[in-house]
């Protein structure tokens, strides 16, 4: 099974790293006069950051700017579907970032190191 994106194919599964945050709560505390401690009221559950980071390859620069516009089409504030290689899905990712930490030329064409950041809106 391939990394897709939305059922899109987009990455190269060689070098693959996805890091999954920890989710996190909301709460309110609140102090009440003539009760000893705190009263905290429990808001609920919170986003959380998962970054991907990958190596993209294509045989000319032609092609990788083609890959690299693709994978950008996302960034449009809507809600997508990550799934990885053994099953993982991440539902309800927004794509906040996609950077392009190295490029370099290969014996196969170019080769573009990435990063992007995701937020997940709900779980």
């Amino acid at each position: 099974m391939s990394v897709t994106l939305d059922n899109s194919a987009l990455f190269d599964e060689q070098g693959l790293q996805i890091e999954v945050g920890s989710l996190s709560r909301a709460h309110i505390d609140r102090a009440i006069c003539g009760l000893d401690g705190m009263l905290s009221i429990d808001v609920g559950a919170r986003t959380r950051e998962i970054h991907q980071k990958g190596v993209l390859r294509a045989a000319s620069r032609a092609a990788m700017q083609a890959r690299i516009d693709s994978i950008a089409a996302f960034m449009d504030g809507a809600a997508h579907t990550l799934r990885a290689v053994g099953g993982q899905e991440y539902r309800n990712l927004r794509v906040d970032t996609f950077r392009q930490l190295d490029e370099r030329a290969s014996g196969q064409g170019i080769v573009v190191e990435y990063e992007i950041v995701y937020t997940q809106l709900g779980v």
